[in-house]
């Protein structure tokens, strides 16, 4: 990464997102292209937890030019269609918080896409767990194959009653 693309990160700090971006990092990637980034959560919320990143470092969304903020949500709108198709979820939750007190774990701007399943109770967050690289590599695969094969229609119908 050039010093203008990490001028958000301070001396000394090592953003993991940007050792991800700069493969120093394993993570388990869903798609890639010059911009964008799309890897499995980590810690996920639920099954098919999926972060989309500008591979660019920036600490907020509020740093990020316009077109560019566009470019993210236009990603995060076809990777939360193949994560729906790919896991049968009955709906999803996208969050992308911006600071400590808005719970922004990773100083690097990222956006989640958390698929729901019935199942889950209620208005509840399941809770976070450490998932393995093999689990995440598995999900990935089948999420990028929905990616890939660009359907602008999905396999299954969300929940909305």
């Amino acid at each position: 990464m050039d010093d203008a693309s990490r001028s958000s990160v301070k001396e000394g700090d090592e953003c993991i997102f940007c050792l991800i971006v700069e493969g120093k990092r394993d993570a388990a990637v869903v798609y890639e292209d010059d911009a964008m980034m799309v890897f499995m959560d980590k810690y996920p919320i639920s099954n098919g937890h999926t972060l989309v990143i500008p591979k660019r470092h920036h600490t907020t969304i509020l740093d990020m030019e316009s077109r560019d903020v566009g470019m993210l949500f236009a990603l995060v709108h076809r990777v939360a269609k193949a994560v729906v198709s790919a896991l049968n979820a009955q709906g999803f939750s996208i969050a992308q918080n911006n600071g400590k007190v808005a719970h922004q774990v990773v100083p690097h701007v990222h956006v989640h896409i958390v698929p729901r399943f019935i199942d889950e109770e209620r208005g509840r967050w399941p809770s976070r767990r450490t998932a393995t690289m093999d689990e995440l590599r598995s999900v990935a695969e089948r999420i990028r194959q929905h990616l890939l094969n660009n359907t602008n229609t999905m396999d299954v119908e969300l929940i909305t009653d």
